[in-house]
């Protein structure tokens, strides 16, 4: 009986180890802090839903979303560059800079009838800071609705460059 309960206090005690003092469990809670990046976005303006219909494509609108996930600083949008499957660029969405704010969002639209990003379009966007901010969280979104049936789904952007706060 005192081995088993000792057997047990072990356990426990190398399982609250393993999830309180491990460093896997402590880096878990730390926040990267940036002052810059530049990311891609993939986007769809359309995919093929049946293989019996590859000549006709189920079109999308394609959105990318913005969101600054820092509390207490803003970033700056630099670019919002859209490219088709080629990788020609086929629009600058950003005129001049905009400031996102803390916990602000922006968003660009690729409408339903836009064709020609195809079904490997992207973006590039760039964004930097004065102040190091929390990662931005930047997606692309695409939905269509066709007759009785819809489609909706979300893309990651994948970080190309950029700076990380000391």
């Amino acid at each position: 009986m005192i081995a088993k309960t000792c057997y047990r206090f072990s356990t426990l005690l190398i399982t609250f180890s393993l999830l309180f003092l491990s460093p896997q469990a402590s880096s878990a809670l730390t926040v990267e802090r940036w002052l810059a990046q530049t990311v891609y976005v993939p986007v769809y303006s359309h995919i093929y839903a049946d293989s019996r219909f590859k000549d006709k494509p189920f079109q999308l609108t394609a959105i990318v979303s913005i969101r600054n996930t820092d509390q207490h600083n803003s970033f700056t949008l630099e670019k919002v560059d859209y490219y088709d499957s080629h990788g020609k660029l086929l629009q600058h969405y950003l005129a001049k800079p905009l400031i996102i704010g803390p916990l602000a969002s922006t968003r660009y639209i690729v409408p339903e009838s836009d064709t020609l990003g195809g079904s490997g379009a992207k973006f590039i966007v760039s964004w930097s800071s004065k102040d190091s901010v929390t990662e931005p969280i930047i997606e692309g979104v695409m939905i269509g609705t066709k007759m009785q049936q819809g489609i909706s789904f979300v893309t990651n952007s994948q970080v190309l460059s950029g700076t990380k706060a000391d």
